[in-house]
């Protein structure tokens, strides 16, 4: 496996003779000092909660009421991290700020749930407050596809059909556009930021595509509506129930498997003739 960020952030501790490897940042509440960052080598464990520190080291104070004592463990893992929840009635949610609403549910009790985020806002309903602190995981480990002879499709290397794609999307057509203009609110930081009506996206393709227009838009929402496979062409003999809430379904599939990335936006403000039309857009 290949380390795609294996960041030293701390000094030796004076035994090992090297350096401390940390691969977990926790950042409390409402810190803005780097000094009151809280630095996890793989293996080592965070306890956070209610009750004070009083000198134990690895304990991480949040004074609030509506916290439990003991409320949760932070445990770094190499690549990744895990939280316990210690509360007996409390759900925390793990979200990713990232991930245009992508969260993680750790339902009371869970012990030890692993975490894949590389940003992580940890939150903690208490008494009709929501609490949260962040948390940095750096280190993520890919697969090196020239040492194991990957062809990219994760099918190994050898004779045989290549791997079709489940989405396949051209990044240079209008459809793209229209995509990337209804994912683009959440995609900048607003997971729930409602979408944007057609005429709004004609406003914001414009400059792009001077004669962009409702019918064309329209157009291709409902051409990526076949392609995402969630209704059938116009000329097919099963028409199928009507889809309700398409766009909100568009957005829903393509940020959950991330069709759309947040640096793909930039496609809205590209040059106008770096972008092509549809294959029969109107």
């Amino acid at each position: 496996m290949g380390k795609a960020h294996d960041i030293a952030y701390g000094s030796g501790d004076g035994n090992s003779g090297g350096s401390t490897v940390y691969s977990v940042i926790v950042v409390p509440i409402d810190s803005s000092d780097p000094g009151g960052q809280v630095r996890l080598a793989p293996g080592e464990t965070l306890r956070f909660g209610r009750a004070t520190a009083d000198g134990r080291p690895g304990f991480l104070t949040i004074a609030h009421h509506g916290v439990s004592r003991r409320a949760g463990e932070i445990t770094a893992v190499g690549s990744h991290w895990t939280l316990s929840n210690l509360s007996r009635t409390s759900t925390y949610v793990v979200e990713n700020p990232e991930g245009a609403g992508e969260h993680i549910k750790i339902a009371p009790g869970r012990i030890e749930a692993p975490i894949p985020f590389e940003f992580s806002r940890v939150v903690l309903p208490a008494a009709g407050d929501l609490l949260s602190f962040d948390i940095w995981a750096p280190r993520h480990d890919y697969a090196d596809e020239t040492a194991t002879g990957r062809d990219g499709d994760g099918d190994g290397c050898g004779d045989g059909e290549p791997t079709v794609h489940a989405f396949p999307l051209d990044r240079s057509k209008r459809y793209f556009l229209v995509l990337a203009a209804l994912c683009e609110a959440r995609l900048r930081g607003a997971p729930h930021a409602p979408l944007p009506t057609v005429d709004q996206v004609v406003d914001r393709l414009r400059p792009l595509w001077p004669t962009a227009s409702r019918t064309a838009v329209q157009w291709n929402i409902d051409y990526l509506a076949v392609k995402f496979r969630m209704k059938q062409p116009p000329e097919s003999a099963v028409c199928g129930p009507r889809l309700n809430g398409k766009k909100e379904s568009l957005v829903s599939l393509a940020l959950r498997f991330d069709l759309v990335r947040e640096a793909e936006l930039a496609v809205l403000t590209a040059a106008p003739a770096a972008v092509l039309p549809g294959a029969a857009a109107p």
